[in-house]
């Protein structure tokens, strides 16, 4: 076969192929939905690895599955194969667009303040999947966290969700306990029992994890789920940790601000520039005022 030309490579890259150093094979990008895959696509995507890689199947960082080892003329029944059988999977995640959508298990994690799985499926099926179309000046990544322990890393993403519940406290309810359950559990060690009446101080994360462990109801055990939003997070050669905005949101107004965050990056972005790049040039003030108005 004749050497692969860069409009060649580039062009099935696009595709999700990624060329596979010193070689003419191609690592195939498989995405996910919110890293979740039915054992049907696990299995379609093995045997595409057998027929026409090299048998292995790699996570990636962003929770997709890469098959090395095809070869550029096979590109093509790769493709088709898993359009057959892949029960809806498919090729992609590069380009400047929307990326592929990460999440932790929040949904099913102790720790976990909300849905993050359906959080995170919605926005595959709706931005992912329902924006291929939109032409961004770079890319852009979107993470979903059910907590403040960070597992899945949304202030390094340019849009990232992070689950809180804000304690709610009934001082009526406190009964002093010389040992507080509440006070015990606290990681961020700002909850204490003052003047016999538990208190939490500043540096609550909202973290939840107090959240109905005094057996009494001094801390309630139903708490709305807020999301901190961080917008213009990278990571690599050039790090940017996102900006926290102002006020923590509700579910309903994530996709606001998702839509609007997308809008003003393709208007506002210069060809090649990162959101975050963007917002420091621009001011985070203005972005705001946009996000919010």
């Amino acid at each position: 076969m004749a050497k692969l030309t860069p409009d060649q490579i580039k062009a099935v890259k696009g595709q999700g192929f990624l060329i596979n150093r010193g070689t003419d094979c191609f690592s195939g990008r498989i995405v996910s939905a919110a890293g979740e895959f039915t054992a049907d696509q696990l299995s379609a995507m093995a045997e595409v690895a057998r027929r026409y890689g090299d048998g292995r199947l790699i996570n990636t960082a962003r929770q997709c599955v890469e098959l090395p080892g095809i070869p550029y003329d096979k590109i093509p029944e790769a493709k088709t194969y898993l359009d057959e059988h892949g029960c809806g999977i498919a090729f992609g995640g590069t380009g400047a667009k929307i990326r592929p959508v990460v999440s932790c298990k929040g949904t099913t994690c102790v720790y976990g303040n909300c849905d993050t799985l359906g959080i995170a499926r919605r926005i595959h099926e709706e931005y992912y999947l329902g924006k291929t179309d939109l032409k961004l000046p770079h890319k852009f990544k979107i993470a979903v966290g059910g907590c403040p322990n960070s597992c899945m890393k949304p202030s390094i993403n340019d849009f990232g969700i992070e689950g809180h519940r804000v304690p709610v406290i009934d001082t009526s309810l406190c009964r002093g306990c010389p040992k507080c359950a509440v006070e015990a559990s606290c990681p961020s060690k700002v909850a204490h029992v003052i003047h016999g009446k538990i208190s939490i101080g500043e540096g609550c994360l909202a973290c939840g994890v107090c959240t109905g462990k005094c057996p009494f109801g001094a801390i309630a055990k139903q708490t709305e789920t807020v999301y901190q939003i961080y917008v213009g997070g990278t990571w690599g050669k050039k790090r940017r940790t996102g900006t926290p905005l102002s006020h923590m949101v509700t579910e309903d107004e994530i996709w606001t601000l998702l839509d609007r965050s997308l809008v003003w990056f393709a208007e506002n972005a210069n060809a090649g520039e990162r959101f975050g790049a963007a917002i420091d040039r621009v001011g985070i003030d203005k972005l705001e005022a946009y996000l919010f108005a």
